[in-house]
């Protein structure tokens, strides 16, 4: 895994140890980043990296200039992995990590201009979080298609391998 673009891109990303993250391709993430090229600018902007892992998502925001980058990850261990890769590409000002779960960050959190979703495949947790994400775009990443709430209206849908990638915008009056 690396970093693919910006100020730190070509850099290896450290990943936590064993099975319980599932990083991003890097093929998938260029496709993602690539697709929101017409959607919304990176640079200045405020990023939610919901179900973090690695924080490859967050990490790539923080490389092409996002302003500010929160990485919600509830295993300790890779919040600690997150935090170092951070610390590493001196992105550590820009970012908050935040251990916890999803559900208790989102109820306190303002709204942001991107939200990267990724939970685990093995949880179909999409139709309770949905509403609850407060974002102007949305990017979801699932094992299996991803039905959207009435809160967003799809733009792009993309498959890489066994990724489904969903880009959406929110409806406006629902943030």
């Amino acid at each position: 895994m690396r970093i693919i673009s910006g100020t730190a891109g070509g850099r290896r990303i450290v990943a936590p140890d064993g099975q319980g993250t599932r990083p991003i391709t890097d093929r998938a993430k260029e496709g993602i980043f690539n697709m929101l090229l017409s959607v919304v600018a990176i640079e200045d902007a405020r990023v939610l990296d919901l179900f973090a892992g690695s924080g490859s998502f967050g990490l790539e925001c923080l490389s092409r200039g996002a302003h500010h980058v929160t990485f919600v990850e509830r295993d300790r261990k890779a919040a600690d992995v997150i935090r170092k890769n951070l610390e590493t590409f001196g992105f550590a000002d820009r970012a908050d990590v935040r251990n916890s779960t999803v559900e208790s960050v989102l109820r306190a959190c303002p709204v942001v201009d991107l939200a990267f979703c990724d939970p685990p495949y093995k949880d179909d947790v999409w139709a309770e979080l949905l509403p609850t994400i407060r974002a102007d775009v949305l990017v979801g990443h699932a094992s299996r298609p991803i039905e959207l709430s009435g809160e967003w209206v799809e733009l792009k849908r993309r498959t890489y391998g066994r990724a489904e990638i969903v880009i959406a915008e929110a409806v406006e009056g629902t943030r």
